[in-house]
């Protein structure tokens, strides 16, 4: 695969232009390590010509000058080497500054993507783009300034000085440069396409431990550690191939880095030898020559590496490409067109709502219903009969193909994304917590929530004496998925969250039935505070939780078999919600 050299100057460009003093520092480095390492040899050829009686130039070449020669060649390759740290330093500085804004972007317009996208795309995989891909191409940024520009000038230093020093000599060394440098940027791309193969059994072999090691729990009671270990023998054995293919490819380059360095060095023996021997040079001009021969060496040979480096970013930024050309299907309103939802507590109206996740398989099949402000809807149905759908559609997670969905009488996919989802609230017996403290997880690192809105809002949700007994407080550290918190814990902890943003309309999907009837009490006296003054919605697993609703929705086959005030079909012996009720909690999943 091709990626063209304008891509790779296009990210430089974007990532870079933020750190313009850094960049112009490091190239003030690299042009200094390149002059020394150009004037260095020249005092070795002094020291070898005076030996051997040749002209210096030195007045004094036995004396304190050739002393000075010898100092100044050691104290000139000390600070050598002290510049040459200093740019490295510098050049990862801005290759991690430059590819943690690039993994930033990544994160965000993977967060701005529709909830399709992440049907097809595992999590492993997302891993892969996100971290070791990137990871590559901070090697990119550093290195090619540090390695691949720093090669390409002193490749120019190096010929420069040979010309000075015979004009035939550099000519012939300059035809041989040009040479190597078309034959290497002609294979530079022999490797791209194995090492994305790589890559990509890398990804699912990542997917698949993610998967594995998340469902650990059920595969080893269901006796599946046979089915898993040949699993992982199936992805190993396919990254062993592509990784023997990626080996015979690079084995390639290094042997044609191999022939173009070897004609390099005959070339310059035979050159020397001529040269010395027809009295155009003296002995330190031979060593000179071979001198710059071993130092062009480095370039040509960095270069080379770099080549296969590139290669690994070439599969990398073709990836990077791949997900950054996925575009939402979810997208914001023009500006023109934008509108604003009113404020206060939320009305709802569904219209004739048509929603697929798949064509031709309706989850919503012309579903109609509508609230009014403060009023609380109780949805009830079969598993699939479209429930949750109606959640996902609140927030826009997906759009609908038919029909309209309003909010305070403004169609929702008029609203910008942000704006909408900031007056909508969704909270799930699944709750989401992550490793960080109380606080983080709290306000997901908004800083205008101060603590003192952190406190009441805990203080709200029975958890204010809980907080105390924490010795750390808001500080202290949750584990990955709240391990160290009881369910009950949690789930007031996502009540808290939810009531510092202040949402019009909260979604509540059956946010209490994993609990004992204890905590349960504890929950339903918290969610009557949480939904004070706003419009809710109720999606019920549970009969018992649908007291509070004034409106019932009674979706069957993705369509509304029954819609109306509770308490009117609760006591309308037709009602299939009457008839509900007197079968019990068991009907709602038959």
């Amino acid at each position: 695969m091709h990626i063209p050299l304008y891509r790779y100057l296009a990210l430089l460009r974007r990532y870079l232009r933020t750190q313009r003093w850094r960049v112009f520092g490091l190239a003030v480095l690299l042009f200094g390590e390149i002059g020394l390492q150009l004037a260095i040899p020249q005092f070795t050829r002094i020291v070898i010509d005076t030996a051997t009686g040749a002209p210096t130039g030195l007045n004094d070449p036995t004396g304190e000058k050739l002393v000075l020669v010898a100092l100044a060649f050691i104290g000139l390759a000390i600070v050598q080497q002290i510049v040459s740290i200093g740019a490295t330093f510098l050049g990862e500085t801005v290759a991690w500054s430059a590819t943690n804004e690039l993994r930033s972007d990544l994160m965000e317009h993977c967060l701005n993507l529709d909830a399709r996208f992440y049907l097809t795309m595992t999590p492993g995989a997302l891993i892969e783009r996100l971290d070791s891909d990137v990871s590559l191409l901070a090697n990119f940024f550093s290195q090619f300034f540090i390695h691949v520009m720093g090669s390409l000038l002193l490749t120019i230093g190096i010929l420069a000085v040979l010309f000075i020093q015979n004009s035939g000599v550099g000519l012939l060394f300059a035809l041989y440069t040009v040479g190597a440098l078309l034959v290497l940027y002609r294979v530079r791309n022999i490797a791209v396409n194995p090492h994305k193969a790589l890559r990509e059994a890398n990804t699912q072999l990542s997917g698949f431990l993610e998967e594995r090691l998340a469902g650990t729990e059920d595969l080893r009671s269901s006796g599946a550690a046979d089915y898993v270990t040949y699993g992982l023998f199936r992805q190993q054995a396919r990254i062993r191939s592509r990784w023997q293919r990626l080996i015979l490819f690079q084995s390639l380059l290094n042997s044609t880095a191999g022939i173009i360095l070897t004609i390099g060095f005959a070339t310059a023996f035979i050159a020397g030898y001529f040269l010395f021997s027809a009295g155009a040079i003296t002995l330190g001009g031979v060593y000179l020559i071979m001198s710059y021969m071993t130092l062009l060496n480095f370039p040509l040979r960095t270069l080379t590496e770099q080549v296969e480096s590139l290669q690994n970013m070439g599969a990398s930024l073709s990836r990077i490409d791949e997900l950054l050309s996925i575009t939402s299907a979810i997208q914001d309103p023009a500006p023109d067109t934008a509108e604003t939802i009113p404020a206060g507590a939320l009305s709802l109206d569904f219209d004739h709502v048509q929603f697929a996740y798949q064509p031709d398989n309706a989850v919503l099949d012309d579903v109609t219903f509508s609230l009014q402000p403060q009023e609380v809807l109780g949805i009830v149905g079969r598993t699939g009969s479209g429930k949750t759908s109606i959640a996902r559609l609140l927030f826009r997670l997906y759009d609908i193909q038919r029909g309209s969905i309003r909010l305070n009488g403004v169609a929702v996919h008029r609203v910008p994304i942000r704006a909408l989802r900031r007056r909508v609230a969704l909270v799930t017996q699944d709750v989401q917590l992550f490793e960080g403290t109380i606080r983080e997880n709290l306000t997901f690192f908004q800083e205008h929530i101060s603590d003192t809105d952190m406190l009441s809002a805990l203080q709200e949700v029975e958890l204010g004496e809980w907080l105390a007994s924490l010795s750390a407080g808001l500080d202290t550290v949750l584990e990955a998925g709240g391990r160290n918190l009881s369910a009950g814990e949690g789930q007031l902890l996502a009540f808290a969250r939810t009531l510092l943003r202040q949402p019009d309309l909260i979604i509540l999907d059956e946010a209490s039935s994993r609990l004992d009837p204890t905590t349960e009490a504890r929950i339903e006296r918290t969610m009557d505070k949480l939904l004070k003054g706003r419009t809710a919605i109720i999606i019920a697993h549970r009969l018992a939780t649908l007291n509070r609703a004034d409106k019932i929705l009674l979706l069957e086959n993705s369509r509304v078999l029954e819609y109306g005030e509770r308490q009117q079909l609760a006591d309308n012996p037709d009602s299939r919600f009457h008839q509900l009720l007197q079968v019990g909690e068991g009907a709602l999943s038959s």
